[in-house]
């Protein structure tokens, strides 16, 4: 990493849910000596019951990615070291994108929302992103996803109840024109250009970013040599990789990876094809 003594780590969330969805991660690296942050998304420094409550909240519908990269830009700029980031889903993507603008000692995006050019055939994406994206509805009405569509989209083949714990405690609405930004010049990587090291980690059952897209959006920066970019793939993992039983597997790769940036960064980029193996 850039700082090898990096002790810094920012959360970066997703679209649809509270920043809560890392309080156990938080726990988990600060247990490990890391300083944590997991600042919420403009418009969403509120509880779940509260943000649902504001719901059509015309604030939230107005915003737009550009201004969520410049938010969080600010908050690591007033950070006394560059951090590592570490963001799932649409987290994922802020990720890169900060990633690109310099201001990260190593980047981890989990689930990631892909950045514009990057495509899947697979049908569960185009069924799990529909609604988010709100074609042909009102684009200043943000976007609350219903329990049928958080079970297909986040958490399915996990038992009904905790489905509907998670969905309780953590789903809020979101801004439909966050969702349609991903497609956009907004969400450009240029993956020619040299990066800090880079994972990305896919859930095998994940329906809404299916590993298959996570995988080729790591194959975009691993046709360029000179910067470490790596791969894996948890079978069986949904979209609420997160929370999912048994996600300290996850977090344990994770940490191990970061420990090897920090101890022999060249060793991790010789390691790239046994990460990608599964492929």
């Amino acid at each position: 990493m850039e700082n090898r003594s990096t002790r810094t780590i920012v959360f970066l969330t997703g679209a649809f849910v509270s920043h809560h969805c890392w309080d156990e991660w938080q726990a988990y690296f600060e247990a490990r000596g890391y300083t944590c942050l997991a600042p919420p998304w403009l418009y969403k420094d509120a509880p779940v019951e509260e943000l649902r409550r504001r719901h059509p909240d015309p604030q939230l519908a107005s915003l737009r990615l550009t201004q969520l990269i410049d938010h969080f830009a600010g908050i690591i700029r007033e950070l006394p070291e560059k951090p590592i980031l570490i963001g799932h889903s649409y987290g994922g993507l802020l990720t890169q994108l900060l990633v690109q603008r310099d201001l990260a000692a190593a980047g981890v995006a989990i689930d990631s929302v892909a950045p514009q050019g990057v495509f899947t055939f697979k049908w569960s994406f185009y069924r799990a992103t529909w609604g988010p994206l709100g074609f042909l509805t009102d684009v200043n009405k943000p976007f609350m996803m219903s329990f049928r569509q958080w079970q297909y989209a986040f958490v399915n083949g996990m038992p009904l109840e905790a489905q509907r714990a998670a969905y309780e405690q953590l789903t809020i609405p979101e801004s439909k024109r966050i969702s349609r930004d991903g497609l956009t010049r907004a969400a450009r990587v240029d993956f020619r250009r040299p990066h800090v090291p880079l994972l990305l980690v896919a859930g095998e059952a994940d329906h809404i970013m299916p590993a298959s897209l996570n995988y080729a959006n790591y194959r975009r920066y691993a046709r360029y040599a000179g910067s470490v970019t790596d791969f894996k793939e948890f079978a069986g993992r949904n979209h609420f990789i997160l929370g999912q039983p048994g996600w300290q597997e996850v977090a344990d790769f994770v940490l191990s990876w970061l420990q090897r940036q920090e101890q022999a960064p060249a060793a991790a980029e010789a390691a790239v094809p046994e990460l990608a193996g599964a492929y």
